[in-house]
């Protein structure tokens, strides 16, 4: 590894098309989802990849072998490394990067990388009327994003490994206070915002993406999970979840639809869910942890944006 730039990318995607564009460097690709699952603030220690590949094989049937071989491997590629003259992060606007973006920046700091680290990251794009990830923008724009990459502050850098312990930690509602703080990171305050909203909702149980593929249901004429799958995708917002981590959530969401007829229909409880009148925490309770925290460990409330800590004697607000 003799060239002076090394970029990390979000996915092998991505580093197809930067080959393609002859850009110079070597690159490593960051193959995690860290958006879900337990996550050790120590990157890389050997308590982080024990706990990863004990989540990924339970949750998603990833083999610890093949664990080792997408990620560990790369890893371990980034951990000797310290002759460059620079270092480029690619990564996108949702959740799914921003979480994998700031695990890799609090690794560089904690591996005391001293070369000056830039960030490229997709989103808005002048023109067009979607956020782009950077795999979808074609080879101009994506050179012109290069061209246009932001060096990373000392402050950046702080506020990356802060936010990161935040994460890793069981500090939800803390996290939740750095959403009105100003940075370069333009979309870490949306994702923070959507992170919050994975929690259940205080009323129903289903957190915002679940309340969102039932009303996908209930709005379009849906033939198949499959397809349903694809809805949500496409009408996720700042997560960023792949189709694997959708397909999960709708099977977990199984008891609130039906096939009829030939179509995706909502059973009794699916439309309690749009009218609010019922709540399903314990029908939904799974183990799932979001970093340090367990997903139903605490509840959101809509009517004032708060988290607020799960009693199990609690009344809930309908």
């Amino acid at each position: 590894m003799g060239n002076s730039i090394l970029h990390i990318t979000n996915g092998d995607s991505l580093t197809s098309r930067l080959e393609n564009l002859n850009l110079k460097g070597d690159i490593i690709v960051w193959r995690e989802m860290l958006c879900e699952g337990p996550t050790p603030v120590i990157v890389g220690s050997k308590e982080f990849i024990e706990q990863r590949k004990k989540f990924l094989k339970k949750q998603y049937h990833i083999d610890n072998v093949d664990y080792e071989n997408k990620f560990v491997s790369e890893l371990n590629k980034l951990a000797v490394i310290n002759n460059y003259d620079k270092i480029v992060l690619w990564f996108e606007f949702d959740l799914f990067c921003h979480v994998n973006m700031l695990a890799a920046l609090s690794y560089l700091i904690q591996n005391k990388k001293t070369a000056p680290i830039y960030m490229v990251c997709s989103g808005w794009v002048k023109g067009l009327a979607q956020l782009k990830g950077l795999s979808e923008l074609n080879d101009e724009q994506l050179a012109m994003h290069y061209d246009n990459k932001l060096k990373l502050s000392p402050d950046d850098l702080e506020l990356a490994h802060h936010i990161w312990k935040l994460y890793c930690d069981e500090k939800p509602i803390e996290l939740k206070a750095e959403i009105s703080k100003k940075s370069n990171f333009n979309y870490l305050s949306s994702c923070i915002r959507a992170h919050i909203e994975r929690f259940p909702n205080i009323n129903t149980g289903l957190n915002t993406l679940e309340t969102n593929i039932i009303k996908l249901i209930d709005l379009h004429e849906i033939t198949s999970e499959h397809q349903l799958c694809g809805y949500a995708l496409n009408y996720q917002g700042y997560y960023g979840y792949g189709d694997t981590q959708i397909i999960s959530m709708i099977k977990n969401l199984r008891p609130f639809f039906m096939l009829k007829d030939g179509v995706l229909m909502l059973t009794e409880k699916g439309l309690q869910v749009l009218q609010g009148s019922e709540d399903f925490y314990n029908v939904l309770k799974n183990d799932m942890q979001f970093g340090g925290t367990a997903k139903y460990k605490y509840r959101y409330d809509p009517a004032n944006h708060k988290l607020i800590k799960h009693s199990e004697n609690a009344t809930p607000t309908l």
